[in-house]
C-alpha cells in the first residue's frame, strides 16, 4: 500500500517537462494548442494567468508577479537558457563523433607527402 501512495504523491504536482516548455517558448502555435487542450472554466483564474516557463496556471495577477519573483521560477528561467542536449554532444562525449563549430584547426589537417 505504501508504494501506491508514494507514486501518487510523485505524480501529484508534475509539470510539463523542459523539451515541452522549450518547444512552448519556440513556438506560440505549440503553446496554443496546449491551452487548447484545456477547459476554460476548469483553470484557475479562468485561464488568463499562466507562467510559460513554469507551466503553471494562477488564480490573479498578483499571485503570478510574486511567482514571477520567487527562486523557484528563477531557477527554472536559468535552467531553460542553457543549451539542451542532442545526440550529437552526446557522441562527441563518448568520442564518436566530432562537434563541427565550422572552424578547423590545424592540428586537424594531416599534410599528405608525396
Amino acid at each position: 500500500m505504501g508504494a501506491l501512495r508514494r507514486q501518487r504523491v510523485k505524480t501529484k504536482r508534475l509539470t510539463r517537462g523542459f523539451d515541452q516548455v522549450r518547444a512552448d517558448l519556440d513556438s506560440p502555435r505549440h503553446l496554443e494548442q496546449y491551452k487548447e487542450t484545456k477547459d476554460v472554466e476548469d483553470l484557475p483564474g479562468l485561464g488568463r494567468h499562466y507562467c510559460v516557463e513554469c507551466a503553471k496556471w494562477f488564480e490573479s495577477e498578483y499571485n503570478m508577479n510574486a511567482h514571477t519573483k520567487g527562486k523557484n521560477h528563477k531557477r527554472r528561467v536559468r535552467q531553460l537558457q542553457e543549451e539542451p542536449h542532442s545526440q550529437k554532444i552526446a557522441e562527441a562525449a563518448v568520442g564518436l563523433g566530432v562537434v563541427d563549430n565550422g572552424k578547423k584547426k590545424e592540428d586537424d589537417v594531416v599534410a599528405m607527402e608525396d
